[in-house]
């Protein structure tokens, strides 16, 4: 389904009854990174996903826009009757945890993968592979560009052989589609709100997991490492033998302390 928000149409799928669950996806992927968890959390659950302005079936626009926006124009439309568990990965919890800050009352936990508050700022080196990004990108190599990315974010330094192929065929065509549509577009991404989320985590009550993966970049273990010291409260999980995508990575077990989380919620 689509809805229209200003100047683009956004792509959204819903499924299921019961507690709303909604899942935004990583700034390298679109909305099927989450294939894995949708129909399998949709058996007891309203689950929702969608894609950004700009990945997967949205289109992106020459205009400015706000992700944070876009989203409370689709929840508002949604019209839940209940306040939802919003899951996001990478760029996905960012936009959660924004969402949750303004919105605190339609919010009733935040599952954060892979994720940093906004504009929390780290003195942390990226990877040298990052480099190689960038002169692939002067080049305009997009292939080489979303190759590279794959064995950044998907790989995260394993083996290429030994991770689930198929798995990491979709991580690279996801983005490789995401790197082809921001190619047509000239618009901006504006920030969801000012000054961030990185100060205010605090004031957050709701249930609260941050999951990482075991080979995930140093800046987001370092932010994983922040929002656990900020948020006492918050329940850390670390995924091993997954990098930035361990939905995609480990779905057994994603699935499994997702699900042992959302029954924690409900029996307490």
């Amino acid at each position: 389904m689509f809805l229209e928000v200003d100047d683009t149409s956004i792509y959204y799928e819903i499924s299921g009854t019961g507690q709303p669950i909604v899942f935004i996806h990583a700034g390298v992927a679109d909305s099927r990174q989450w294939n894995n968890e949708f129909e399998y959390f949709a058996l007891d659950n309203h689950v929702i996903r969608y894609d950004l302005r700009g990945f997967g079936k949205s289109k992106p626009t020459d205009s400015n826009y706000n992700d944070l926006h876009d989203l409370t124009m689709l929840l508002d439309h949604l019209n839940l009757d209940q306040p939802m568990i919003m899951i996001g990965c990478s760029m996905g919890g960012g936009l959660a945890l924004d969402y949750a800050i303004e919105n605190p009352n339609r919010v009733a936990a935040l599952i954060l993968v892979c994720s940093a508050p906004s504009d929390l700022r780290l003195d942390i080196p990226a990877p040298e592979k990052f480099k190689l990004v960038a002169a692939a990108e002067k080049a305009g190599d997009l292939d080489l560009v979303a190759e590279l990315e794959t064995q950044i974010w998907f790989d995260g330094g394993r083996d290429t052989n030994t991770v689930d192929q198929d798995m990491r065929r979709l991580a690279y065509d996801m983005n490789r589609l995401a790197l082809s549509l921001d190619e047509t577009s000239s618009g901006e991404r504006l920030p969801n709100r000012e000054g961030g989320s990185v100060g205010r985590l605090k004031e957050l009550t709701i249930p609260i997991m941050a999951i990482i993966g075991a080979y995930d970049i140093p800046y987001m273990h370092a932010a994983f490492d922040f929002m656990v010291k900020a948020q006492p409260d918050l329940q850390a999980v670390t995924i091993g033998d997954a990098a930035h995508l361990p939905n995609m990575d480990q779905p057994l077990e994603f699935r499994r302390v997702v699900s042992e989380f959302i029954q924690d919620i409900r029996v307490g």
